[in-house]
């Protein structure tokens, strides 16, 4: 009979990271807790949706307004709704300009926003390496006014601040040891980087993210490429995927927060400032938790075997990701401006040597 008290090292880190959710929500919601106030009858409810799953939202979202929650102190409460709960990620612009939703956790590309800057959200292929890139970009390389610039353009939507999630890898259920080796392999993944990958063979398909396992094991999926080891772990894929590519496609997430601008409008400026602090909040604890996973999670994390692309033909693909760059800042100014911010942080980077490159 086998010991059920013994945990296998993924379970041994995915314990530890949960406890760690749990202090990082309590310390959360402490720092940002306001002077005791009387609870208003008429307290302010707002509708948010994440474009993840629940089991993973309990780390990128759910402490964020948790702690939110708490320090409005009864004068705001917000409802949190998971992927596809209300609305179908690719309709979370619509129904955030609607006013169905009062704000919205998510990267421009999943939730088809009609913006020139949506094609950044989500994966860029090797746009980043680490997950600091994404806040160095946006607060050094003028990526905040740019986003702001094109979301001005738009009726009744307001974008508050961008943060880092997970490298993206891609986990199958047969072995990636080459180019070749991805041809025909349906995979669930995000759109730019599915895109990208498509030139391969790679097959992205959409599924609701709650279906993402089931189609695994129906054999509807052959894999995700979708994420970094942290998700593939917590989520359950991989118990299904029993192989990841160490080969990154790029390094961290584009994520978002936007909110109604309507129901933004009616939030006093005390709890807007307390909702963007406990945004920031959040964008800390996901490097943190995102960064320290991955690591672990690949050394020590027993459930899949790691595969390699042999770096020759593998900087076949950096190549071709530099002519979509160039692809991508064709499509007008705005574009061409992030692109432009890319190559000069990569070129920073490169030039400061280590620890940033």
């Amino acid at each position: 009979m086998t010991d059920k008290t013994i945990k296998s090292p993924s379970e041994k880190i995915l314990t530890s990271r949960r406890k760690f959710l749990t202090s990082s929500a309590v310390g959360a919601a402490a720092t940002l807790a306001a002077p005791a106030a009387i609870a208003q009858q008429g307290a302010l409810k707002w509708r948010l949706q994440t474009y993840s799953g629940a089991p993973l939202g309990a780390h990128v979202i759910k402490p964020q307004i948790d702690a939110f929650n708490e320090a409005a102190n009864g004068e705001m409460e917000i409802e949190l709704y998971y992927a596809d709960q209300l609305v179908p990620t690719g309709e979370l612009f619509r129904a955030l300009q609607n006013g169905t939703l009062d704000a919205v956790q998510s990267d421009e590309a999943s939730m088809a926003s009609p913006v020139d800057v949506s094609v950044f959200g989500g994966y860029f292929p090797f746009a980043t390496r680490y997950s600091l890139d994404v806040p160095a970009l946006f607060h050094y390389y003028g990526l905040n006014e740019i986003w702001k610039e094109a979301y001005d353009e738009v009726d009744n939507v307001t974008w508050l601040s961008a943060g880092a999630w997970d490298p993206l890898h891609i986990f199958t259920k047969e072995p990636i040891r080459s180019l070749a080796d991805m041809k025909g392999k349906r995979v669930f993944g995000v759109p730019t980087a599915g895109r990208f990958l498509s030139q391969y063979g790679l097959i992205p398909v959409t599924v609701p993210w709650d279906d993402v396992e089931v189609a695994l094991q129906t054999g509807e999926l052959d894999g995700v490429a979708w994420c970094g080891f942290t998700e593939a772990y917590e989520v359950g894929w991989a118990d299904i995927c029993k192989y990841a590519l160490t080969n990154s496609v790029t390094g961290a997430w584009f994520g978002s927060y936007f909110v109604n601008t309507e129901s933004w409008s009616k939030v006093p400026p005390h709890l807007q400032a307390l909702y963007k602090m406990s945004a920031d909040q959040s964008h800390y604890y996901r490097a943190q938790w995102y960064w320290g996973g991955e690591a672990k999670l690949r050394v020590e994390g027993e459930k899949m075997e790691l595969t390699s692309i042999p770096q020759e033909e593998w900087n076949t693909v950096v190549t071709d990701a530099a002519k979509f760059w160039d692809e991508i800042a064709e499509r007008g100014d705005r574009p061409k401006r992030v692109v432009d911010a890319f190559k000069k942080y990569a070129e920073t980077m490169e030039k400061a040597g280590y620890p940033y490159r």
